[in-house]
């Protein structure tokens, strides 16, 4: 199961549910013909005759829309890609803001478009509508596509199957490597003389040396270590020192076959014990438990911190604010930790999902499988990320130059919100970022690729977990908080762990996410 919030929906939608049972690169607008030598072609013609062209497929697609205004059915570049395709599309934009809901009796309805957008696909209304058979089960024909099998990341495809093992969802790719972890002064470990951690004990020493030999120079001890926070349900962005100790990404982790609450591992206490003592002689800041997000990059930004957790592609967040307090800052000063202790995350390499309903026939599921794949042929997915030459783009050395704003007013990127191709460096790499800087973090994130983890208990369905997570994490987390305080011993954490190892609905919890573990790999 997810730990993520599920999306809300109605009695009446859980009714009208049950209803539903018998539902059965090219850069300008001459685009590539759809389909290529890489992508599966109908039977050929009888020798001797000539081959008719197929007629455009025609769908209609539901997405989320970022934007104020969305593309008319006239657009040029959803023409371009449309020819591209060999398609005619149907599109209807809804808005992020209220796009939950109104996929929620969309769903209901049983009235759903041929391709549709699932920003959760492990909510209950989705889970509740693949198990009545209201969606196609797409595992055996993703090998026959070679965009879908290639260019989104197994761990994605992995992580969307549901509790039966199989794929009813196209997953919308994103990076699945450089996920959000330590970003560290470099210039400040410079300063003391200081390796990169790659441990935690080194990391402690780091910390405590920003904190007591004056890393700035300003003959001052006036600096802050790490810029961090906790959330009321999770340990925010300490969250990576606890992973660190643990191994695991995420609340679950996989033991001697079994799934346990990484709370209850020993582990969890050494992190807690190194975050105790971090608190004490005031490595992370004082007010940890009641900062905001925004608050702790502040902090960064001011030039007096010497580590954040975030990803290396967001260095211009912070670059501007910090050179200007600390002019001898460089890009690669934002310097990302490879691991610590062996460990470092991995994302999960998803946005949400695209879903065919199994009220459309098997030969136009196979169709739309194809457009989905020839749209992710670069020349094709290239149209939407830089428009149309002498319009949206020009081209120096070689080089596109993008016009940003004339490529948004033509809804450009609001077609990544239906086709995407993530580019596997885009959470560590930006084009105006410094060669150096580019090269830099690449290599980091390749180092890092080697032992990456990812939450593996992502999409696991346990229906205790559902009624007794929520209320469990926030008790956990109330005493994590209070423990980091020093307002309760820490043999006030090992009694807790003690008694709630044994409760049955832990047991219950644990098993359910076992059994959905194994049952997802096949085993």
């Amino acid at each position: 199961m997810s730990i993520r919030k599920n999306i809300p929906f109605s009695l009446a939608a859980v009714m009208a549910l049950s209803m539903l049972a018998g539902c059965g690169g090219g850069t300008n607008e001459s685009a590539a013909p759809a389909g290529n030598a890489s992508t599966p072609s109908s039977s050929a013609a009888p020798a001797g005759t000539a081959s008719k062209p197929e007629d455009p497929l025609q769908l209609t697609i539901m997405t989320i829309l970022l934007t104020p205004t969305p593309a008319a059915d006239d657009n040029p570049i959803k023409r371009a890609i449309e020819k591209a395709t060999n398609s005619k599309m149907n599109i209807q934009w809804v808005s992020s803001n209220s796009y939950p809901d109104k996929l929620n009796v969309t769903l209901a309805s049983g009235d759903i478009p041929d391709l549709t957008y699932i920003n959760d696909p492990f909510s209950p209304v989705f889970r509740s509508m693949v198990q009545q058979g209201a969606f196609w089960d797409i595992t055996n024909y993703i090998k026959d596509y070679p965009n879908l099998s290639g260019k989104i990341s197994k761990t994605a495809w992995d992580l969307t199957k549901m509790e039966d093992g199989k794929n009813y969802s196209i997953p919308r790719p994103r990076p699945s490597e450089a996920d959000s972890f330590f970003m560290i002064r470099k210039d400040w470990l410079d300063a003391l003389n200081l390796k990169v951690p790659t441990t935690t004990d080194e990391l402690y020493q780091a910390l405590k040396a920003f904190a007591e030999n004056d890393p700035d120079k300003n003959g001052q001890k006036d600096t802050m270590p790490f810029a961090a926070n906790v959330n009321p349900t999770d340990m925010g962005s300490l969250a990576q020192i606890e992973n660190a100790f643990t191994g695991a990404n995420g609340s679950w982790k996989l033991v001697d076959g079994k799934m346990v609450f990484t709370a209850f591992l020993p582990e969890e206490k050494q992190a807690l014990e190194f975050l105790r003592k971090a608190v004490q002689e005031k490595l992370i800041p004082e007010d940890f438990a009641s900062m905001k997000g925004t608050q702790v990059k502040d902090l960064f930004k001011s030039g007096k911190a010497g580590m954040i957790n975030d990803k290396a592609g967001t260095l211009m967040d912070y670059y501007n604010d910090i050179k200007k307090a600390v002019p001898a800052f460089k890009e690669t000063d934002f310097y990302p930790i490879t691991s610590l202790n062996n460990y470092n995350p991995k994302g999960p390499g998803f946005a949400g999902t695209l879903a065919i309903p199994k009220k459309v026939p098997e030969a136009k599921m196979k169709r739309i499988l194809k457009l989905v794949d020839t749209w992710m042929n670069d020349d094709v997915f290239n149209i939407q990320t830089y428009g149309f030459e002498g319009t949206h783009h020009t081209v120096k050395d070689g080089v596109k130059v993008v016009d940003s704003k004339k490529l948004q007013d033509d809804n450009g990127p609001d077609f990544n919100q239906i086709v995407y191709v993530a580019d596997p460096y885009a959470s560590s790499t930006k084009i105006f970022f410094q060669k150096e800087t580019n090269d830099l973090y690449k290599k980091v994130q390749d180092d890092r690729t080697k032992n990456s983890v990812a939450d593996t208990s992502i999409g696991l369905f346990s229906p205790t977990a559902q009624q007794f997570l929520p209320e469990f994490q926030k008790n956990v987390q109330d005493l994590k908080t209070k423990v980091l305080l020093g307002t309760v011993p820490m043999t006030a954490w090992d009694e807790y762990v003690a008694k709630m190892k044994n409760d049955p609905n832990v047991v219950k919890m644990s098993q359910e996410m076992t059994d959905a573990y194994n049952k997802r790999a096949g085993k």
